[in-house]
């Protein structure tokens, strides 16, 4: 299972099999410098109807839309509900949690998670192995909250998104932030890395990913 960072929140991820998963496509402009996606793709997940996730028509090969839990090309795509804010949902609305499993890997992305998560959206989302989380703060949670809902969820690897470079002008924070003070540390000369289950890291590995777009 391949997992490449197309940018902002979207990922391509890809199976064994050549399944093909984009999330979050992101619209350009606003503040968003990422190139245009123009991948094809047979599901596309969408953690909230705002621009910058929810942009599905960029996306080719009329893949089927996910925004609630569903079970899509031989996929079970599970969603746990969450907020956009720490207000109960009342500045940003909702957000949803997916987590999929890819060739015995499971992926879990937070979208634009606003809070920190409680012990039953913890028990909800259950062992994860490769968590995709916003790290920027402002308009998701922030580094510290991050870091908190890492420890919580304690995935084999976390792989930082929505956060501020020379591609993104929100008023974010950079990764760097996120990283402070963490060990096993990866930063990668690619967009694009590969898992296989019974062979990921033993302990927490953070991989930081350079964008396709």
């Amino acid at each position: 299972m391949k997992v490449r960072w197309l940018g902002h929140a979207s990922f391509l991820i890809t199976s064994d099999n050549g399944t093909r998963i984009i999330t979050d496509p992101y619209i350009v402009g606003s503040g968003i410098r990422y190139g245009e996606i123009n991948e094809a793709a047979d599901v596309v997940t969408v953690s909230h109807d705002h621009f910058d996730h929810n942009n599905v028509t960029s996306v080719g090969g009329n893949p089927q839309v996910v925004k609630e839990p569903v079970e899509a090309k031989g996929i079970k795509f599970e969603g746990v509900a969450t907020h956009h804010d720490a207000s109960g949902g009342s500045e940003r609305g909702n957000n949803t949690i997916f987590s999929m499993n890819i060739d015995g890997v499971k992926v879990c992305h937070l979208g634009d998670l606003g809070h920190p998560l409680s012990d039953q959206q913890v028990a909800d989302i259950g062992k994860v192995d490769v968590l995709l989380i916003p790290v920027g703060g402002f308009f998701t949670i922030d580094a510290q909250v991050a870091s908190e809902v890492c420890d919580r969820l304690n995935p084999r690897v976390i792989i930082p998104m929505h956060y501020k470079n020379e591609k993104l002008d929100f008023p974010i924070a950079g990764v760097d932030d996120f990283l402070e003070g963490k060990g096993n540390v990866r930063k990668l000369d690619a967009s694009e890395v590969e898992f296989k289950a019974g062979a990921l890291p033993a302990e927490t590995e953070i991989v930081v990913l350079k964008p396709t777009l």
